[in-house]
């Protein structure tokens, strides 16, 4: 029943992310990519501050201000950055697209820097899965969009995140990493609006329902991916992660006019194809390894 359960707050998550990405983006038309990330970092981070302090978490516990928790918050920030960028300059399906390939992502650099064993399956399936973002970003050819290079530096970015999480010390608590985050976000928001001299846009009566379903989606969205996987097994829900995509180009289509092309469709068919074979073929091997044990 768990796992349903995570099942549940997974796409649900999935649904939320994909609604912060089309009102952030259509933020993006009236105010800088520096002060969205300030607002929704600020607002955002309070929220778990908030959170800590009901739950009685130590915002300020020595072990979660350590190097490692610090690199993870700046891992955050910049895929923060660049992904806000890639909203305000790419269509949404496209970045939902190319995003998909953050697993395979994950499972290349456990291979080269936590020193996991990773086959010649897995590193086929890794290889078509790029094959794919090729695909869809196209370098070299008419419909090559240099701005859609964003997302993949949030690709490489979230997944140093990742890997960076697993390491983390188990006392440090998740609202805390999460405040630790949009901190983080604050602050390079704010770098990004100094050094590139983006104007602070005054609020609007237009934006504030976008600013509201921005901070709250995101909030739903990361609350219930983290409530999910410590509820549920991840070998049960990490498939459903997937259904972002779905969201995300039904949200291109309905709001902004999308069409993703044919060319766009099989290379994300592609990177989920790859995504889903490593993810099977982790889980198989995972089973021998019980059951040898």
């Amino acid at each position: 029943m768990n796992n349903v359960h995570g099942i549940v707050l997974v796409v649900v998550a999935m649904a939320a992310f994909a609604l912060e990405d089309m009102f952030i983006k259509h933020l993006s038309v009236s105010v800088s990519t520096g002060q969205i990330m300030v607002v929704l970092g600020v607002v955002c981070g309070l929220v778990f501050v908030l959170m800590s302090l009901a739950t009685r978490k130590r915002i300020f516990d020595p072990v979660a201000w350590k190097p490692l928790p610090l690199a993870r918050a700046g891992t955050e920030a910049v895929g923060a950055l660049t992904f806000v960028t890639a909203l305000s300059l790419v269509d949404l399906s496209t970045v939902a697209a190319v995003f998909q390939a953050l697993p395979l992502a994950v499972t290349m650099g456990a291979a080269l820097f936590l020193g996991e064993k990773v086959g010649w399956r897995r590193w086929s399936a890794i290889g078509f899965g790029f094959m794919g973002v090729l695909m869809i970003i196209r370098p070299g050819f008419a419909g090559f969009q240099p701005e859609s290079l964003f997302v993949v530096a949030t690709v490489i970015a979230i997944a140093a995140r990742d890997l960076i999480t697993r390491q983390l010390d188990v006392r440090v608590a998740s609202s805390v990493v999460a405040m630790q985050a949009y901190v983080a976000v604050a602050l390079s928001g704010m770098a990004l609006m100094v050094f590139f001299a983006q104007p602070v846009v005054p609020l609007e009566a237009a934006q504030i329902g976008p600013y509201l379903g921005a901070v709250g989606f995101g909030v739903i969205g990361y609350y219930g991916i983290v409530t999910a996987m410590r509820i549920g097994e991840a070998s049960a829900l990490t498939p459903f992660r997937y259904t972002r995509l779905i969201f995300s180009i039904a949200a291109g289509m309905l709001m902004f006019g999308e069409r993703p092309d044919a060319i766009t469709l099989v290379g994300a068919t592609l990177i989920m194809g790859s995504g889903m074979y490593t993810f099977i073929r982790e889980r198989r091997l995972a089973r021998q390894m019980a059951v040898a044990a």
